[in-house]
This record gives C-alpha cells, sequence and structure tokens, in this order.
C-alpha cells in the first residue's frame, strides 16, 4: 500500500492539527477566553467561561498546549503566595496559524523582498537585488538538508529525491514524471507570481537554483518552464558542461514567463 506524501505531510502540519482541535466548540471558547484575559487563566476560570467541569476542562486545555496552541505553567493567582500546590495557568503560545489549500508561501515572498530592499547594494537595481537574496535562501535551506541528510556524492537520482522531499515541505508539490524530471504542481507564491510573473517566477528561479546549490547537487538544475496552473520551474538532469553551457535563459531569475502561472 502506497501513502500519498501531499496527505502525510497534511497530516502532520501543525498549523492543521492546532485548526483540526479548534472544530470541538469548547476549546474555541476557551481558546477565545484566554486570548482575551490578556493575563495567565486558572482551569476553574476555563471551565466557567465555558459552562463545564474543571476535570472536562482540564483535557480540553491540554488538548490545545498539546498543539502549541496554548502554554502552561504553575504560578500563584493573582501573584500571591498561598499555602499548597500552585494551580496550573494557561496563557496564548503566541503561535501563528495559516492554513492555505493549496499551501501558499506569502511569508516566504515577503521576506525575500524585504531582505532585498534591505541589502540592496547601490551597483543592483531592485530586481537583481531580491534575486540574489531569494538564491541565497534556497540556498541556506539545501544546506540544512544536506547537513541532516550527510548524502556525500550526489548522484542524480539521491540529488532528486532530496530535493522532492525539501520542495514536499515547501508546498510545491512535487511530481516525478520520468526519473529525469520534477515537475512542481503548486505554485506556493500564487496568486502574486499571476499579478507579476517576470518578478515572482525569477525570484522562485532562483530560490530553486539556490536550494540545488545548497544540497551541493550538480546533477540536477533548476530549468524556467511553466505550465499554466503549475509552477513555472521543473528540476531536470543538468546538462554535462562539456557538451552544452547555460545560456540566459537558464541564469537565475532570467527567462520569459507565462503570465498565467
Amino acid at each position: 500500500m502506497t501513502t500519498d506524501p501531499s496527505a502525510a505531510a497534511l497530516s502532520t502540519d501543525p498549523a492543521i492539527r492546532a485548526v483540526a482541535a479548534l472544530e470541538d466548540e469548547l476549546r474555541r471558547g476557551m481558546h477565545a477566553f484566554i486570548r482575551r484575559a490578556r493575563r495567565p487563566v486558572t482551569r476553574d476560570e476555563a471551565a466557567a467561561s465555558v459552562g463545564i467541569s474543571r476535570k472536562l476542562a482540564a483535557f480540553h486545555l491540554d488538548k490545545l498546549v498539546q498543539v502549541g496552541l496554548l502554554r502552561a505553567h504553575y504560578e500563584p493567582v493573582g501573584g500571591t503566595r498561598k499555602v499548597g500546590r500552585r494551580p496550573k495557568v494557561y496563557e496564548p503560545s503566541g503561535l501563528d496559524i495559516q492554513v492555505t489549500v493549496p499551501r501558499r508561501q506569502h511569508d516566504v515572498l515577503a521576506d525575500i523582498l524585504l531582505d532585498g530592499v534591505l541589502t540592496a547594494q547601490e551597483t543592483e537595481n531592485p530586481r537583481d537585488a531580491v534575486v540574489r537574496v531569494a538564491h541565497r535562501h534556497g540556498s541556506r535551506i539545501g544546506a540544512v538538508e544536506r547537513e541532516r541528510a550527510r548524502p556525500g556524492g550526489l548522484g542524480l537520482e539521491r540529488a532528486l529525491t532530496l530535493a522532492a522531499g525539501i520542495l514536499e515541505r515547501q508546498g510545491f508539490e512535487p511530481a516525478r514524471e520520468d526519473p529525469t524530471c520534477i515537475r512542481l504542481r503548486n505554485c506556493p507564491f500564487h496568486p502574486l507570481a499571476a499579478k507579476a510573473p517576470q518578478l515572482v517566477c525569477g525570484i522562485n528561479h532562483a530560490f530553486l537554483t539556490g536550494m540545488l546549490t545548497g544540497l551541493d547537487s550538480r546533477t540536477v538544475e533548476a530549468v524556467l518552464d511553466p505550465h499554466s496552473g503549475e509552477c513555472c520551474v521543473e528540476l531536470r538532469a543538468a546538462r554535462r558542461a562539456d557538451t552544452a553551457h547555460h545560456d540566459s535563459s537558464d541564469s537565475p531569475g532570467s527567462s520569459a514567463v507565462d503570465p498565467d502561472d
């Protein structure tokens, strides 16, 4: 029996689990009450806010802690120490939850654009700056994966497998249509890519090229090949340096792209 990697990723996504925990009306009510309180809340207070027993409230509150929506600790109520055990109190964890289907990574794009603006050099135009930053961001992600996996020299198959794992976690929905190519079925930067395809697809291409650089993969390259409804980039077996060279269309962030990406 085979398992869909996309389904597996959804089932382990912290944001998905957090949203699922809030499906229960009692948990939603206590979570909202604790957020409004602006201070640590006891089990008794949380229970009273939704009209249930302290024991049942404890069960639901600990579920919310388990999925990361709340954090818990023990402290005197009102800051006053009394004889006996200090009560367990709850407060918001600060977890930022965003769930989109298909997955979007607008925060990654915003981070790249912001860093590009802040680190732009006098000799760079804004587009060159963000492409440079996108390559650096991708390279960091690839380097982290290489350090984790410690794969040694990367042949084509191993390089594509490692890249596919990263791309799945980043929301690209990679698909192996043949042994030498990965198509990316989702664009995490949509619909912004449709508004500014030259810019966003250039950033995307640089990001994925950087990822391969971080992996130290010389057997795979990121190539701009837009398809409607999909990512504008695919990963292919790299052309041999002694038989072909990278023309301007294969440099990070350069090429005409389909505005429907």
